[in-house]
């Protein structure tokens, strides 16, 4: 395997995580095509999230980011709990 396939791979793995989300919007909104709102079940949004998270420690890993990993958590906004 050459160097430059090996440097492809993660590329390409992070890639994916975006296809899957992208394919899970895509079909909510082919599903819900008749309103102008969609609305979304909490395991939906679960895997949307999953899969975002994964995107992301596999992008920071790659970057190298491994010993920064404490100052990007300090900076990262406080999340609100969702209001029903």
């Amino acid at each position: 395997m050459s160097i430059e396939s090996r440097s492809v791979q993660p590329l390409t793995r992070q890639v994916s995580h975006l296809k899957v989300l992208s394919r899970l919007l895509g079909h909510e909104l082919n599903a819900q095509s008749s309103s102008r709102s969609i609305s979304l079940s909490r395991d939906e949004v679960l895997e949307m999230q999953t899969t975002l998270d994964l995107f992301i420690e596999e992008a920071i890993r790659c970057l190298g980011a491994g010993s920064s990993m404490e100052s990007l958590r300090s900076t990262e906004p406080t999340l609100m709990t969702a209001r029903n």
